[in-house]
């Protein structure tokens, strides 16, 4: 393949991404069909082919592409922070940021979570999902852990709480359309770890 092939594959692909994300938050994966997002990326059908063998694996991609930038958010966040309790608001803030970002149609609440209200059980793009917010949950326990006293028993536990803080406050941030309610969750979780 010559670099101005590649260039341009990888050019197409990028487009689709970016038509898919935009479209799949926006407007849902069910709603959002093969021939809106070609239309948006302004690239042939033929293009999606050859970069995604279905829809299914461009919609797998668009959940790994949206767990990645919370997960460099969150890294982002790390870079300002050096105490375990500055490190478990870094996943509250890391979660704000993604709510404040600038959406074309507004904050609609977690995009993974969204994705996956439209999968059927089993899925893989669920057990995906499940994944992340896992992997979310045991970066709060870390830092809980020294926290406690290294009582990771209790730390998972008050990880499992925050985590669903924080599932709760994006649900509620998505009906209303800003971060606020994250903001509050961050809040609430920083006197919960005042009284530890």
């Amino acid at each position: 393949m010559s670099d101005s092939s590649k260039e341009t594959t990888e050019s197409a692909r990028e487009r689709l991404l970016e038509a898919a994300r935009v479209l799949f938050y926006n407007d849902g994966i069910a709603a959002a069909g093969i021939d809106a997002i070609v239309k948006k990326a302004g690239v042939a059908k033929k293009s999606l082919y050859n970069n995604f063998a279905s829809k299914a694996e461009l919609v797998a991609t668009y959940i790994e592409i949206r767990h990645q930038e919370w997960l460099d958010l969150y890294a982002e966040r790390l870079t300002q922070v050096s105490t375990p309790k500055e490190k478990v608001l870094a996943v509250f803030l890391a979660y704000q940021d993604h709510a404040d970002y600038a959406y074309e149609r507004g904050f609609r609440g977690c995009g993974l979570l969204n994705a996956a209200a439209e999968l059927p059980a089993g899925a893989p793009g669920r057990v995906a999902v499940r994944k992340h917010k896992e992997q979310v949950e045991s970066l709060l326990a870390q830092p809980l852990a020294i926290l406690c006293g290294g009582d990771t028993a209790r730390a998972s536990q008050i990880a499992k709480h925050f985590s669903f803080l924080l599932e709760g406050a994006m649900s509620r941030a998505g009906l209303e359309g800003n971060s606020d309610c994250v903001q509050q969750a961050t809040e609430m979780a920083s006197l919960m770890m005042d009284a530890l």
